[in-house]
């Protein structure tokens, strides 16, 4: 518990607009400083951007009172980016006790920023993105089986005759992962009266009806859950137990035509035997927010696939994004004050990294 005589200093490293910084400071004015200098900051291409332009770097000049409020500092908003020297933000930072994340999947850049074996405490922004990543998932799910495409490429020429489409109703849906989103994922397939299938190394047989699954699949028979599915959502962070897990052999057991849809990360899927399964028609559609390395490199062919949509990782950031995560962080920030820490949300497990 921090008492009335302690200050804790608290840096908010990336952009948040200044209702939300106020909010932060009303946890305990007595009891925590609030640092925050947008001078800093990078510029802000969309509503909770937290990265600014690629290769962002700060002017030399204003790089030193960037590393001072990061010396001061003892909870962070958000892991800092690298200063204009190429070194980390956290080189910078040795007193920080606690990071809350803007992101959920933080797990790969805990470890490569060497904090896996560390004492420091790690909070993500998991639950906060799960409205916008399930709308995503059917939105690409309904483009296919909505025939979208064939309906822009008639209202071009102008030609007017009936068709026939498909609909989700009666559909497999498989889901790897389920965590709150692939949950969410999960009741608004049933919601389609889809019959919605699922796997997860977390959980077991008896835990389907509570996942809102009609079957659990344990992890050791993953191919078979993937020939039964219409549709598939990989919806899983990258760990070494999750690389590569949808490999040449698990694409084989796909059913011909099958929908793909990846909101978890790219390193999960071998991507050039995806590739020759988008092109050969084994993967009917690909709904793509995430790729094995970012940004997608201009001359793979995923960019021309007509069968292929390409999201540049933004399929979770919506306009409310800074709303929630500023709340988890409040709370978070009380239970911190009171020594409550197991009260705390979302507490990254860094050894499993999720």
């Amino acid at each position: 518990m921090v008492s009335q005589a302690q200050k804790l200093s608290v840096f908010i490293s990336t952009p948040l607009e200044s209702e939300y910084i106020e909010k932060i400071r009303n946890v305990d004015r007595n009891r925590l400083e609030v640092i925050c200098d947008p001078e800093l900051w990078p510029p802000t291409r969309y509503i909770a951007d937290h990265k600014g332009p690629e290769g962002f770097r700060r002017p030399s000049k204003l790089d030193e009172r960037w590393k001072q409020h990061l010396a001061k500092a003892d909870i962070l908003f958000d892991f800092p980016p690298k200063s204009p020297d190429g070194t980390g933000g956290m080189d910078y930072a040795p007193d920080v006790k606690w990071v809350q994340t803007t992101s959920s999947g933080v797990g790969r850049l805990v470890k490569d920023l060497g904090f896996q074996d560390s004492e420091l405490l790690v909070t993500t922004a998991g639950g906060v993105h799960s409205h916008a990543l399930v709308e995503f998932v059917f939105m690409g799910m309904l483009i296919h089986v909505k025939r979208l495409s064939f309906l822009k490429e008639e209202q071009e020429k102008h030609h007017w005759e009936r068709y026939c489409g498909e609909g989700l109703e009666d559909k497999t849906l498989a889901i790897l992962g389920m965590g709150r989103v692939g949950r969410h994922i999960a009741k608004i397939g049933q919601a389609f009266d889809m019959r919605v299938i699922g796997t997860d190394i977390m959980y077991g047989v008896e835990d389907g009806a509570k996942l809102n699954l009609d079957m659990f699949y344990p992890l050791n028979r993953l191919h078979d859950m993937l020939r039964e599915a219409d549709a598939f959502v990989i919806i899983v962070p990258d760990t070494p137990e999750t690389r590569n897990m949808i490999d040449k052999k698990a694409i084989a057991a796909f059913k011909d035509g099958v929908i793909l849809i990846n909101i978890g990360r790219g390193q999960v899927i071998d991507e050039e035997v995806m590739i020759e399964a988008l092109r050969s028609g084994k993967i009917g559609s690909a709904l793509l927010d995430v790729f094995q390395k970012e940004p997608l490199h201009k001359d793979s062919p995923l960019w021309d696939m007509p069968n292929v949509l390409v999201s540049p990782h933004s399929a979770s950031t919506v306009t409310n994004e800074n709303s929630k995560i500023t709340d988890i962080f409040y709370h978070n920030l009380q239970c911190y004050l009171d020594g409550r820490i197991s009260d705390m949300k979302n507490i990254l497990d860094k050894k499993r990294m999720y």
